[in-house]
């Protein structure tokens, strides 16, 4: 069985918050959004009706719908197209791909750990230096 995840990371701050979930409805999801982001935030998600409450708690909202073959959308006309969620998957690609040898590690423990992992990847490019 898959294990559902939950994740939003902070596009300019770098932030990253993962947790895995009993499921992936709204009233899930909904409190994860709250406490995870700051009231200012503006989410970028896919078409789940689990984020439909979002914008009912002040916080800005764009979705792409992915059922339509929509990956991404430019809303203010700047070139720059805003609107997506491939940050996210791609990080869940990450986590995923560095899972893979750990067959049968709970999860749960690898979840906590990727964040500072990825931080780590990230800032001196490598994980392990010689």
């Amino acid at each position: 069985m898959t294990a559902l995840r939950f994740g939003v990371v902070g596009r300019e701050a770098g932030q990253i918050r993962l947790e895995v979930c009993d499921d992936t409805q709204q009233a899930t999801i909904q409190p994860e959004v709250e406490q995870k982001t700051e009231p200012t935030t503006t989410l970028y998600t896919d078409e789940s009706n689990a984020y439909n409450r979002v914008a009912g708690t002040g916080r800005g909202h764009g979705t792409v719908c992915h059922s339509q073959k929509e990956w991404a959308r430019d809303d203010d006309g700047d070139g720059i197209r805003e609107v997506h969620c491939n940050t996210m998957e791609g990080i869940w690609t990450g986590l995923r791909n560095f899972l893979r040898p750990f067959r049968g590690v709970h999860k749960k423990t690898w979840l906590s750990m990727w964040p500072c992992l990825s931080g780590l990847i990230i800032s001196n490019g490598s994980l392990l230096t010689s």
